[in-house]
């Protein structure tokens, strides 16, 4: 903690308009902005030209996470309405458990408007295919932030994945000022999602097409997927005035040990991490290779800040850390490594993984300003002056940029 000590969030700061947060998208992702920062200098072109900018031997890190529809709007006898926003499952259930649950499924969720809630047991009709069924949601537990919730659905012979398709909303950023429109369901996904388990997409890849990843495949760049569940804590503002005493959100991810086999194999090459979520990922697959315990107890879980004190230290390069935990998963007969992630990444984290990084624009005084800062040094303030200077559109609809640092940069 030596070197983050203290970090005043006011330096992170700066004058968003209201009218540059995008709140709707474009007709075609790959029409959208794209912001180039390479040597120090700052240009712009189209995303769907980013082939072009990419450095030589680029090996790409997507975040095939797919956002569930999270929220769900009930109305209570009186015309209350409630709305529930599933976070993530209760008791430590894993994701894709809760989600092929049939009967009922606890989750820990927000819940809008709770004062008017006591304890009735909310009810909602939907129909599938012309049948009709009924889901209910029950107040089990009231803590301080969140609410652990029951929901469970008549007949059960759905999943609670297919119910929650079926009754629940796209999951907006708070800062979209709109209710979802059906197109949402659509924009407000990658082209390659996959692993369903995020209240918030992994926003940098939402301007990749599938015409863009077939020509990434005709010019051979490299790519590949790791799965990190985007949290609602990814919106949480930093409130207090020293960063440093910001509580950071846990976010569990899940590495298939192909990708880890590929990783090994494109050290050398430049790892351009697709979103802030594969950076994330990158960077807390490292230290869990890097701390041994953690490896040999089988505790894939790192904290906010524990990897600060081995900053310093002469650590091993990226290609025998992963050897380490290939040879894991080897002796455990495994194909994937699971686990969860606090690592709050702040300026004075020393990358380990991450070459180049492909991010959209962030809010002010937020953990993910925090990071691109990190990554850029004070120079973060230099490209965001030129996004605003230059018309591009902010947050999670908004344009892109690519923060590209030579290879072995510090």
């Amino acid at each position: 903690m030596a070197e983050i000590k203290y970090i005043n969030i006011k330096d992170y700061d700066y004058d968003l308009p209201d009218d540059r947060i995008a709140q709707f998208p474009l007709k075609e992702r790959s029409k959208s902005r794209l912001l180039i920062y390479r040597n120090n200098e700052i240009s712009h072109t189209i995303f769907e030209k980013i082939t072009a900018v990419l450095p030589e031997n680029s090996f790409l890190v997507f975040n095939n996470t797919k956002v569930i529809n999270a929220r769900i709007l009930f109305h209570k006898k009186t015309g209350a309405k409630i709305e529930i926003f599933c976070l993530e499952p209760s008791y430590g259930k894993p994701v894709e458990s809760a989600f092929s649950s049939t009967k009922e499924s606890y989750w820990n969720c927000l819940v809008g408007n709770a004062s008017k809630w006591t304890d009735e047991i909310l009810e909602m009709k939907f129909r599938i295919d012309g049948s009709e069924y009924a889901l209910y949601a029950e107040k089990i537990l009231e803590g301080r932030e969140n609410f652990i919730i029951r929901f469970f659905w008549k007949p059960e012979n759905l999943t609670f994945s297919e119910t929650l398709h079926s009754t629940g909303l796209v999951p907006l950023p708070p800062y979209i000022k709109r209710m979802p429109v059906g197109d949402d369901s659509l924009t407000y996904q990658t082209v390659y999602a996959k692993v369903e388990g995020s209240v918030a997409a992994p926003t940098a890849g939402l301007h990749f097409t599938d015409e863009l990843l077939n020509e990434l495949k005709k010019l051979n760049i490299k790519y590949d997927y790791v799965s990190l569940n985007v949290g609602a804590g990814t919106f949480k503002p930093v409130k207090t005035e020293n960063a440093a005493e910001h509580k950071m959100h846990f976010e569990s991810f899940c590495v298939p040990k192909s990708f880890l086999k590929n990783l090994y194999d494109n050290t050398d090459n430049n790892i351009t991490a697709v979103g802030t979520t594969s950076v994330r990922t990158l960077e807390s697959l490292y230290w869990l290779g890097f701390l041994p315990d953690k490896i040999r107890k089988g505790n894939y879980s790192l904290t906010q800040w524990e990897v600060y004190e081995h900053q310093d230290k002469c650590t091993p390069d990226l290609r025998t850390v992963l050897g380490g935990i290939l040879e894991h998963l080897d002796k455990k007969n495994s194909d994937s490594l699971s686990g969860n992630t606090e690592l709050m990444i702040v300026p004075g984290y020393r990358f380990r993984v991450t070459d180049s990084l492909i991010t959209n624009f962030h809010l002010p005084c937020s953990t993910l300003l925090l990071l691109v800062s990190a990554f850029t040094g004070k120079n973060w303030r230099e490209i965001y002056d030129y996004a605003l200077a230059n018309g591009f559109r902010f947050l999670s609809y908004g344009d892109s940029s690519i923060i590209i640092k030579n290879k072995n940069d510090e």
